[in-house]
């Protein structure tokens, strides 16, 4: 079998549906400026696509700084990877005041959130060590746990007695290896919405012995009393051993983090191999997101905002009877009961009638028979924009219990 046979052959899960779903289902163009309406296939389109939570990617105080950031830097500088070429005092700035920001002792950055989760966890573990994680941990983490050469367990979401039944199996391998346990979870799971159970995490320390890492990339920004995350809504900072966050969220920008006590920081700093052997995030970025910490952390009228919207949204379509699981953050589910046909025509129906842009999950993501839409609200969002979405919703609720889109499948697949 030649290795190219599989790209004609076997497309995969979500490849098999190319020839019907490229360009309109998947991989979508929304044009325009950032913003809650964007033009989609030449109509302006009311968009809960977008993890713009804080209204920052097109803010002008942003878009100035990064104009300029760019006129005075270009795009290159500094060149090459930071170990040799690539440091600045810039990029030492943004990583001491992201530490401060999230509680750290020290942070260091990453050139893009998924990399750099995989490149974390390739660092942090070897084949003595066992990776405990959450079923429904996100691909990076998935894709990161796959460069492991030792144990790891999963267990089912948020299940806290299964979990310590894993710590349990994990704890006598470690005794016998000498090595030590990483349990991974999320602050915010991105397509449910719910947060991690960090509390109850926390509080298993004083059974087992474990180092506890999150991936808040939904939380940074967005959680707790400054944005400062999901630990800090929790209260467990001091209990979090590694923290993550990505600027690809609240910060609308391109990069990451980790923190971490200091002597973490260093090891991962001379150890992650995509970072050592990659080139060094460009000036603009590094200076832009600068910039946006700084509104981040001195402007709380952008996250109240955020969560105004939050709020209204949730409570209506909640209103409607519609199912938006156990979301506890900005991430809005609406979970629905439907064939993958019924979910093509549910969403055709949102975009072509009613011009509402938002994205759709089905089968292998969640389980067969589910479709769920996922909105995010945002602080550029209106009251007028939720009006009009739970109005929408009201009627698509309609339609499926009436199997509107059911017969449309039926008879398309008749023709």
């Amino acid at each position: 079998m030649d290795v190219f046979d599989k790209c004609t052959v076997n497309l995969g899960p979500l490849g098999q549906y190319a020839d019907v779903g490229d360009g309109y289902y998947f991989f979508p163009k929304l044009e325009g400026q950032i913003s809650n309406k964007m033009i989609f296939q030449g109509k302006e389109m009311l968009v809960w696509s977008l993890n713009n939570y804080l209204g920052l990617g097109n803010h002008p105080d942003v878009r100035k700084a990064d104009a300029e950031a760019a006129a005075e830097w270009g795009m290159a500088y500094p060149m090459g990877a930071r170990m040799m070429s690539g440091q600045t005092k810039y990029h030492e700035e943004l990583e001491e005041k992201l530490a401060d920001f999230v509680g750290r002792e020290a942070s260091y950055l990453l050139n893009y959130g998924y990399q750099g989760m995989v490149s974390i966890i390739n660092t942090m573990v070897d084949r003595k060590d066992v990776i405990v994680y959450d079923s429904e941990a996100h691909a990076c983490i998935i894709d990161g746990m796959r460069l492991h050469f030792g144990k790891r367990f999963v267990y089912p979401h948020n299940n806290m007695e299964n979990l310590e039944k894993e710590l349990q199996r994990a704890t006598k391998i470690v005794n016998k290896t000498g090595g030590g346990i990483l349990l991974i979870t999320e602050g915010v799971y991105g397509m449910s919405g719910d947060l991690g159970k960090l509390k109850e995490i926390v509080a298993l320390k004083k059974k087992f012995n474990f180092r506890l890492f999150i991936d808040d990339a939904h939380g940074f920004g967005t959680m707790g009393p400054t944005g400062a995350g999901t630990d800090e809504h929790f209260g467990v900072q001091d209990e979090v051993d590694l923290y993550f966050g990505t600027f690809a969220k609240a910060m609308a920008g391109i990069g990451g983090f980790v923190a971490a006590k200091k002597e973490i920081v260093r090891y991962l700093k001379f150890n992650m191999r995509s970072q050592i052997y990659a080139k060094s995030l460009p000036m603009p970025m590094v200076i832009g997101a600068l910039k946006r910490l700084e509104m981040l952390r001195d402007q709380p009228e952008h996250k109240e905002k955020l969560w105004t919207i939050v709020h209204a949204l949730q409570k209506g379509l909640r209103g409607l009877g519609l199912n938006l699981g156990a979301t506890e953050s900005p991430v809005t589910p609406v979970i629905l009961s439907g064939t993958i046909g019924e979910a093509s025509h549910v969403i055709t129906d949102l975009r072509e009638n009613y011009n509402i842009f938002c994205s759709i999950v089905v089968y292998p993501v969640v389980p067969k028979g589910v479709m769920l839409l996922r909105l995010i609200p945002t602080a550029i969002h209106t009251m007028d924009d939720v009006d009009y979405t739970i109005s929408a919703f009201k009627d698509i609720k309609h339609k499926l219990e009436t199997k509107f889109y059911s017969d449309q499948f039926n008879k398309q697949v008749v023709k």
